[in-house]
């Protein structure tokens, strides 16, 4: 970071403000961003008496721009940058004039105008002027020379072939001042790539969009292979395709770009999407297994509203087709652990198969979570409920091994519960009557056992399922519940809310409606 003196270019002004200036080792400078700029010229208006050409104390910064090389790598017309800096500041009306009409001169005061001056190359030799209007009154004027500029931008090409001779270009408005003149600057560079190396991709992308502009092609192309090569993801990702897309019509090669983000494929990626679902449920590593499942369902419910219908379509029919492999698998291990000679067996017989059954049963709930979190889980719903078979044999497994089974009836629930899924009345009843009383025989390990679970959640839904039902099978079940809540307590599910709406429905209801129809009687 070198110094760089800021003065009037009025020469009846001789104060001057040192403002903080990047110099690269090939000799060309950064401009100062505007930031730096105004706060500089803030801190020296603070200052009581400010000392007429003073120069700052040294800086580390300073000390080691001073010990830099400056690199013999340059182009044979061009010698090592000498910067020249002025700032101008429009004189304030004076003191008598103040003082007889101050709204008038506070009202009429002109905004302070910073001007900067900046050479490239042999500033002798410069034989053009650029001045650069920016924001918050902020001019900068470029000593350049037209040969550099006619043969890097076509933008200045074209400017100087139209007037003869031009001495001066003036650009109003210009957005970005301070990567205009890096930009500019690199024009006088060998290797432009060279000099992108260790910038941060939003400041490549602001020189990509002034080159653009420019029509500097090499800088452009510098551009595009410092993006292809440098790591980017995020919110930078959204900003590197954005401003390359609209390059594609041009010829500057930004497919290896797009390619990163975006593949030739026309047709939805369904063979990857079961080859990602026949891994993660094939998987032996319990961790892997566990944080895979976790990471795949968290994506899948990210891009469910952007997902196209025909893919949609395809995903829902592997997962079913996953979900009747797993439910097959599931009573074939149950009809073994069930069998009387398998109790028999030593435990490194049965322990294979135990860990099978934990295994399927937790695929099971997570295509089950999947299927839920698409609003597809449905038809699985009736599968489900038409399982008696496995449902028989569920109380001759230890609850160590068929937990996860319950957990897939909970998850059912909770999907009526939270109205994921429709599924007909029909679906509702045999779901509670088939699978209500296993979860209930499993809901203490559940609660104890297994640290996914949530019975605040699981009890709202197994409630509001029971009370969609026909009120007469509402109080089956609900009468049954209550007889093993009164035994077991918390050990079974605390369904006490559901057991208030519905005696409101039973008891409260008919007399508030019996009374409204005498008094609307006693009124006619």
């Amino acid at each position: 970071m070198a110094e760089f003196k800021v003065g009037s270019l009025d020469a009846r002004a001789t104060k001057f403000r040192t403002v903080p200036i990047a110099v690269t080792p090939e000799g060309f400078w950064c401009c100062p961003s505007q930031t730096v700029l105004q706060k500089t010229v803030k801190n020296q208006n603070q200052q009581a008496r400010p000392k007429v050409g003073a120069s700052p104390p040294a800086s580390k910064a300073s000390s080691l721009q001073r010990a830099l090389t400056i690199s013999s790598e340059r182009r044979t017309h061009s010698t090592p940058t000498r910067s020249r800096a002025n700032s101008d500041e429009q004189r304030c009306p004076s003191a008598d004039n103040a003082t007889s009409n101050p709204p008038k001169v506070a009202s009429e005061r002109p905004p302070k105008q910073h001007k900067i001056s900046v050479g490239f190359g042999q500033i002798e030799m410069s034989d053009l002027r650029v001045v650069l209007y920016g924001k918050d009154g902020v001019a900068v004027k470029m000593s350049v020379h037209k040969n550099i500029l006619a043969e890097n931008s076509t933008f200045f090409s074209d400017k100087l072939a139209r007037q003869s001779p031009v001495s001066s270009i003036e650009v109003p408005d210009c957005e970005d001042v301070e990567i205009y003149v890096e930009t500019v600057g690199l024009m006088y560079c060998n290797d432009v790539k060279q000099r992108l190396i260790k910038k941060s991709v939003p400041r490549v992308l602001r020189i990509l969009k002034v080159a653009e502009l420019l029509g500097f092609r090499a800088c452009v192309l510098s551009c595009l292979n410092y993006l292809e090569a440098v790591p980017w993801a995020g919110e930078e990702e959204e900003n590197v395709v954005s401003s390359v897309r609209h390059l594609q019509t041009e010829d500057y090669g930004v497919t290896p770009i797009l390619k990163r983000v975006c593949s030739d494929l026309t047709s939805p990626p369904n063979d990857t999407f079961v080859r990602i679902i026949e891994l993660v449920l094939k998987s032996s590593d319990d961790r892997g297994r566990r944080e895979m499942k976790s990471l795949v369902l968290k994506l899948l419910k990210e891009n469910n509203s952007s997902c196209a219908s025909s893919s949609a379509d395809l995903c829902v029919e592997t997962l079913y087709s996953y979900c009747q492999n797993c439910l097959e698998s599931l009573l074939t291990l149950f009809q073994q652990a069930s069998d009387s000679d398998f109790s028999e067996q030593s435990s490194e017989l049965k322990e294979p198969v135990l860990r099978q059954i934990t295994l399927e049963a937790d695929n099971l709930l997570w295509l089950t979570d999947i299927l839920a979190g698409r609003n597809a889980a449905e038809e699985f719903a009736g599968l489900w409920s038409n399982q008696r078979e496995l449902a028989g044999l569920h109380s001759k497994l230890p609850t160590k091994s068929r937990h996860l089974v319950s957990c897939v009836t909970a998850r059912l629930f909770v999907a009526i519960g939270k109205g994921e899924m429709l599924p007909s009345k029909d679906t509702r009843q045999l779901l509670l009557d088939v699978w209500l009383q296993p979860l209930m025989d499993d809901y203490n390990w559940l609660q104890h056992g297994c640290r996914s679970f949530d019975r605040t959640v699981v009890e709202e839904g197994i409630g509001s399922t029971i009370l969609t039902l026909p009120l007469e099978d509402q109080q089956t079940i609900l009468l049954s519940w209550l007889g093993s809540f009164l035994k077991v307590g918390n050990s079974c599910p605390n369904l006490q809310k559901a057991f208030e709406v519905w005696w409101r429905r039973t008891f409260v209801r008919p007399y508030v409606e019996q009374q409204g129809s005498r008094s609307q009687s006693g009124r006619s």
